[in-house]
This record gives C-alpha cells, sequence and structure tokens, in this order.
C-alpha cells in the first residue's frame, strides 16, 4: 500500500518543508509550544516605587504632548497675529529705550 496514510493524533511526525525546501519534521511540541503572557509593564516595581523607565516613558510622553499642543497653537491665525503684535511692541520698546539714553547722553 503506496498510499497509507496516518490517523492524526497517532504519534507520528508530519514532515513539513524548512527554508531550504528540505523535509523536516514537525511534533505536537514545536507546533504547539507554550504561551507564556507578556507581563504588562507599569511603571511601577512590585512594591509600588515608580521604575527608572517607567519614569523616562511619562517624561517622554507629557514633552511629547507639550511639544505637539505648542506647534498647532502657533499655527493658528490667531498665534500669527499675536506674534506679529509682540514684535511690533518689542521694536517699539527698544526705540523708546533708544531715545531715552540718547537723552540722557544730552548735555544740559
Amino acid at each position: 500500500m503506496a498510499d497509507e496514510t496516518k490517523a492524526p493524533g497517532s504519534g507520528a511526525a508530519s514532515p513539513a518543508a524548512d527554508a531550504a525546501g528540505e523535509q523536516v519534521p514537525t511534533t505536537a511540541s514545536s507546533v504547539f509550544a507554550p504561551v507564556v503572557p507578556d507581563v504588562p509593564d507599569t511603571g511601577y516595581t512590585s512594591s509600588g516605587v515608580p521604575t527608572l523607565e517607567g519614569v523616562r516613558d511619562k517624561i517622554e510622553n507629557r514633552l511629547g504632548t507639550a511639544l505637539g499642543a505648542t506647534e498647532l497653537a502657533e499655527s493658528t491665525p490667531e498665534a500669527r497675529t499675536a506674534a506679529t503684535r509682540y514684535e511690533a511692541r518689542q521694536r517699539s520698546a527698544a526705540e523708546k529705550l533708544e531715545e531715552i539714553r540718547a537723552s540722557m547722553r544730552e548735555p544740559d
């Protein structure tokens, strides 16, 4: 009988092809590897103390959020108008300061 097939669970390994194309027997233990659940990193030790990685992640997240919010706020028309007004006030203040300094240099 050339067409003999083994029943599943009969203990015989069924061949599978590897990367090179060669037949490699597979067993139940290689097919069904035990699943180990990942323990989520909470950022705290088991005694409740923050870890360095947890603190670093919080800081980086807050910095990213702040930079993003600043970038979004600066791109609004209101922010551009406020920036233009601020620059005009700074120029006006510098001119006034120069005027006061010039008046103090004049001899009486």
